[in-house]
C-alpha cells in the first residue's frame, strides 16, 4: 500500500501533462477545462476526495492490527502453556529488556537492542551469556543485568519464544 501512495501522486501529475500535450499547451488545455471539462473535473476531484477519505483511513485501520499484536494470542497460548519460571522469565524480560529489545511474543517493539525474532539460533547459555557479559562485550547493553535464577528465567523464556 506504500507503494501505491508513493506513485498516485506522479501517477496524476502524468495524466496532468498528457492533458496539456494533447490539449495543445497550457493556454489550450485552461480554454478546454473551463468550458468542456469543469463539471467533469469537478466530478472526478469530488470522487478523488471520496477515494482518499474512505482508502486512507480502511489502510490505517487494516495496519493497525499488526503494529498493536496480533501476536498476543500467540503470547497468551505461550503463557498458559508455560511453567512458572518461564512465566517469571516473561514478566522479567518486560520490566527489564521490553524497552530495548524487539520480541513478538511480548509485543516488545525496542529501538536500540537486537531483535530477537530474527537473531537466529538463541539458546538459554547464548542468552545467559549476552545477560552476563552484555550482549556481545561491546559495552551496550549493562552487563549482569539480572543475576542467577532471575537471568536463568529470561534465558529459558528467550529461548522459547525468540524467532517463533
Amino acid at each position: 500500500m506504500e507503494i501505491v501512495g508513493f506513485l498516485a501522486p506522479w501517477i496524476l501529475v502524468g495524466i496532468a501533462v498528457v492533458f496539456i500535450s494533447f490539449s495543445g499547451g497550457p493556454g489550450q488545455a485552461r480554454e478546454a477545462y473551463m468550458t468542456r471539462g469543469r463539471r467533469t473535473f469537478a466530478l472526478l476531484i469530488v470522487l478523488i476526495y471520496i477515494g482518499i477519505g474512505i482508502a486512507v483511513p480502511a489502510v490505517v485501520i487494516a495496519s493497525r492490527g499488526t503494529r498493536m499484536g496480533n501476536d498476543s494470542t500467540l503470547s497468551q497460548k505461550l503463557v498458559r502453556d508455560q511453567s512458572a519460571s518461564i512465566q517469571n522469565g516473561r514478566t522479567l524480560f518486560i520490566e527489564s529488556c521490553a524497552a530495548c529489545h524487539t520480541l513478538a511474543a511480548v509485543n516488545a517493539r525496542g529501538i536500540t537492542g537486537p531483535d530477537l525474532d530474527n537473531i537466529g539460533a538463541v539458546t538459554p547459555p547464548r542468552v545467559l551469556s549476552a545477560i552476563k557479559i552484555g550482549g556481545t562485550g561491546q559495552m551496550r547493553m549493562p552487563a549482569g543485568l539480572l543475576q542467577s535464577q532471575n537471568a536463568q528465567d529470561v534465558a529459558n523464556f528467550v529461548s522459547s519464544v525468540a524467532g517463533k
